[in-house]
């Protein structure tokens, strides 16, 4: 696949590095993608450094790594190129959205036409790289309300060496965002449907 990285931090890079590994090619990008030139030298022939907008167009997926502070620019820098994408939102919003909702509910109405996804959130990237690819494999937890993007960010979890386990729909990301029970858990995929039943009782 193609893989556009939004957001050039830790995890970010460290995603896009493993993309390359897993035999993806990678476009990432930041508010300031002519400062990534060392990152795009250990990406190798596979991965670029490009405009937002330009990262966008370029992916058949898109890992949304941004700080959320830098969330909404980094959507209106996309535009229409996120149109009808699947984007994989690993971003963590402050405890306290407004009204209650997930961030991942506040990105889709801030990018309505992107087939959104909730994953690589949960973890720091310390913890991922401890556990990726290893036996038991480390469950990745999925939200979405979209069968196309659970398909696709299934399938680039798979490859970058996790176990994707879908915790439910859009209106439950917020229980693996900060404040919820599901961030910082360390679950092992045979774990995880006991760990998800006794957070979310009867809702999956």
């Amino acid at each position: 696949m193609h893989i556009g990285v939004i957001g050039a931090g830790q995890l970010g890079a460290t995603l896009a590095e493993w993309c390359v590994e897993s035999g993806h090619d990678v476009a990432i990008t930041s508010r300031h993608p002519e400062q990534l030139g060392g990152l795009v030298e250990r990406l190798g022939e596979h991965g670029r450094a490009v405009p937002i907008g330009e990262a966008a167009a370029f992916a058949d997926a898109v890992l949304f790594a941004p700080a959320w502070s830098a969330a909404r620019e980094a959507i209106d820098l996309a535009g229409p190129a996120l149109n009808g994408k699947v984007v994989i939102d690993a971003t963590n919003p402050p405890s306290a959205v407004p009204g209650g909702r997930s961030g991942l509910e506040t990105l889709m109405d801030w990018a309505p036409e992107a087939h959104w996804v909730k994953a690589f959130n949960t973890l720091p990237t310390s913890v991922l790289t401890r556990r990726r690819g290893h036996d038991p494999l480390l469950a990745e937890f999925v939200c979405t309300d979209l069968v196309d993007a659970r398909l696709t960010a299934s399938k680039l979890i798979r490859d970058l060496g996790f176990a994707p386990v879908f915790a439910g729909r859009a209106d439950t990301a917020k229980y693996v965002e900060p404040g919820g029970p599901l961030q910082m858990t360390e679950v092992n995929v045979q774990d995880a449907t006991d760990v998800l039943a006794g957070v979310l009782g009867d809702y999956i």
